[in-house]
């Protein structure tokens, strides 16, 4: 039984229409193998069919090397099936589309680049006006915690602020789809608790769809509506499992029994692969 909390405040701005277009993403049979030397078939993904409604947050987790970077990528437009589809908004990807951002474990940020401008970047290569996007990037640095940090260096940051800094750069562009592959994965604890919850403040108030990668079996079932659980390579759909948790979350909640029996059974269904 969920007990009933009080509701929770956030600093986030909250609106009450979002302009934002959330897109469903899925996946109809859809397998990847790579070629390895000599000509060997080496089976990555699937076949494996899933689908993921417009707005949705969904986790995505199973044991390393079972092909769940290689699902976002597809997704993503970044690698090609060797059948079946890879679907955003209903349509098959063959290109990466421009509804969708992407977000790796690492940053990737330029060095020579301000915070400023290495947010600003998606804006700027598809030719937004400087002014058009230093204001973008303004809007969201309070957001990020980074209102200090504008015309800081990478090389100035902690790890925790260069991923801020990096999951800033995928959301200026206000996608409709998020792709997040273990972008907190290198954080230490505390930090990575942070910025999941930043990460559903921004979740609330913009409404994208999100699949995200996560080898963290409390993380997924604090973050998402849904926890995907893949087999062992090649990976396959073993278990799709609701999380029926209110909204919104807190870290507190990761104390109750409800939660407690999810994580079990998500846990559960790991150890079955």
């Amino acid at each position: 039984m969920i007990l009933p909390r009080p509701i929770r405040t956030t600093s986030f701005p909250q609106r009450t229409e979002s302009d934002v277009t959330s897109v469903s993403l899925a996946a109809q049979q859809l397998s990847v193998t790579y070629t390895l030397a000599g000509n060997r078939p080496l089976p990555a993904l699937g076949p494996t069919t899933f689908a993921i409604p417009a707005g949705q947050f969904v986790c995505l987790v199973g044991p390393s090397g079972c092909g769940k970077s290689t699902l976002v990528r597809a997704l993503a437009g970044l690698e090609q099936p060797t059948s079946g589809t890879a679907l955003v908004a209903d349509r098959p990807v063959v290109e990466p589309p421009a509804q969708v951002g992407i977000m790796f474990q690492d940053a990737n940020l330029m060095p020579w680049r301000t915070v400023l401008d290495n947010m600003a970047l998606p804006l700027e290569l598809t030719g937004v006006a400087r002014d058009e996007r230093e204001q973008a990037v303004f809007d969201l640095l309070p957001q990020l915690g980074l209102s200090e940090f504008a015309h800081a260096y990478p090389g100035d940051l902690s790890g925790g602020m260069a991923q801020r800094v990096a999951l800033g750069r995928v959301l200026v562009r206000r996608p409709g789809a998020l792709l997040l592959d273990e972008p907190f994965g290198a954080l230490d604890a505390l930090t990575r608790e942070q910025i999941g919850l930043d990460l559903l403040a921004f979740w609330r108030q913009e409404g994208q769809t999100i699949l995200m990668v996560t080898h963290d079996i409390h993380e997924a079932v604090l973050l998402a509506d849904r926890v995907l659980v893949m087999s062992r390579r090649p990976g396959r759909l073993l278990a799709d499992i609701p999380v029926t948790l209110d909204r919104p979350r807190a870290i507190s909640d990761t104390y109750h029994e409800a939660f407690g029996q999810i994580a079990a059974e998500v846990r559960t269904a790991i150890e079955r692969a």
